[in-house]
């Protein structure tokens, strides 16, 4: 494998299963045709996919994402930091510690319960898209 470009953007998991449903929605549509070309490829978005549809970026859209983001700019967050917190979507101080680099110099606890608060009200988990989906089918 060869690095093409060394200062490429990194993507969240919502980027990257936007990306593999346009892929496998095109895939059936004339050269493109993945599972017949390229299996490998097909597989390894297939088995992707699957693994994405159980973590809470199934149920995050840009939207959401830009209102995080905007919540949390006074934490002086590192890029990575800010993709980390949006593809894992910590719930504990503990988690918090790990992906937040020197996090006990850089932040007090008020501030690690304010961003554990900021991540449970801008970035949807599991249960609340399927309570969602719940109320939207049954009309409430």
């Amino acid at each position: 494998m060869e690095v093409v470009n060394s200062k490429g953007a990194v993507l969240s998991n919502l980027e990257v299963y936007a990306l593999l449903q346009d892929l496998c929605r095109q895939g059936g549509k004339g050269k493109r045709n993945l599972a017949k070309t390229q299996t490998h490829l097909a597989n390894i978005a297939f088995d992707t996919l699957k693994y994405l549809e159980k973590t809470p970026c199934r149920n995050q859209s840009p939207e959401i994402i830009q209102r995080f983001l905007d919540a949390v700019k006074e934490f002086k967050l590192t890029k990575a930091e800010k993709l980390q917190l949006i593809n894992l979507r910590p719930t504990t101080p503990v988690e918090m510690q790990l992906i937040i680099e020197e996090s006990e110099d850089r932040l007090t606890e008020e501030q690690v319960e304010e961003l554990i608060s900021l991540v449970e009200l801008h970035l949807p988990d599991d249960t609340a898209g399927t309570q969602q989906m719940v109320n939207g089918e049954t009309g409430q």
